[in-house]
């Protein structure tokens, strides 16, 4: 037994668990499920002689693995979503995905589990980091929706984002069943069977936070090309609960340009809103000009 086992409890999620990972090669029906899940093609460009896969192609890599989870799942949220991309995904090679809890905190009546998910490419390179911050309720709670769908229009569930700047292209998807199966199945779970999410305190589908942080990467994707995929970045948080059928809009606005190197990196206040102007999803991107 180690020092780091006899520190921690058996069992206990702690900062600097090993999760482990994996080598999987980026294949081309993995391309074909993300767009099937995403509701529409990927933005998609070529590097060299090779395709490029889309950035958050391994968006759920870091739920591979529950370990990092804390017991009470009742009524659990992906709250926060952080990631950056160092170099491309390129279609018909090998990555290695290693993952780590790298931070606990409480926040009001939530605990939170922060999971760092790095990809790398054979040789070790450096291809992306994300960090994705899991909340939990700090007190069991059984038998009642711990999130509705009137949760969203109370006051405190409203923010304030993009007022100024150029717009970019906006994306516009509705999302289905189908998508979220495709998303997020084929496993049954709360993001693709009702009863399932009933059990865990929410009264339907959740949509996986994912999706939403994929639609940013898609329009930051289209917006800015390989400077998304070669030093992209992006930090934001998760909002309001995403619902089967929502009609979600993602918009982006430039906020401010910044000299990097011999670019200029471009930072945008990003955001997802439903069709009544919920937002979702609030928080910032960046690419290279």
């Amino acid at each position: 037994m180690d020092e780091r086992q006899r520190f921690f409890p058996h069992h206990e999620v702690h900062v600097g668990k090993d999760l482990g990972g994996r080598t999987v090669v980026v294949a081309e029906r993995d391309v074909e499920r993300y767009e099937a899940g995403t509701g529409g093609p990927a933005a998609r460009l070529a590097f060299g002689e090779t395709r490029v896969a889309p950035a958050l192609l391994y968006h759920s890599e870091v739920y591979r693995s529950l370990a990092w989870y804390l017991p009470n799942v009742f009524g659990n949220l992906h709250a926060r979503q952080e990631w950056e991309l160092f170099a491309p995904l390129v279609v018909g090679t090998t990555v290695r995905t290693h993952s780590s809890v790298v931070e606990r905190y409480a926040k009001r009546n939530r605990e939170y589990v922060v999971n760092e998910v790095l990809v790398t490419d054979a040789d070790g390179r450096w291809l992306q980091r994300s960090r994705t911050h899991q909340s939990f309720l700090a007190a069991e709670v059984r038998g009642e929706i711990v999130v509705d769908r009137e949760r969203e229009k109370r006051a405190d569930r409203q923010f304030a984002i993009g007022e100024g700047g150029e717009e970019v292209a906006p994306l516009a998807r509705t999302i289905t069943h189908a998508m979220c199966e495709a998303f997020s199945g084929p496993e049954k779970n709360y993001h693709t069977d009702q009863a399932m999410a009933r059990a865990l305190g929410f009264p339907d589908i959740v949509v996986q936070g994912m999706l939403s942080i994929c639609f940013v990467a898609e329009l930051m994707a289209h917006a800015f090309g390989l400077g998304w995929h070669l030093a992209g970045k992006l930090d934001v948080r998760l909002v309001n609960v995403v619902w089967p059928n929502d009609t979600l809009t993602t918009r982006g606005k430039v906020r401010d340009e910044v000299v990097e190197g011999s670019r200029r990196r471009t930072l945008l206040d990003v955001w997802c809103e439903k069709a009544d102007g919920t937002k979702t999803v609030v928080g910032t991107a960046s690419a290279l000009r």
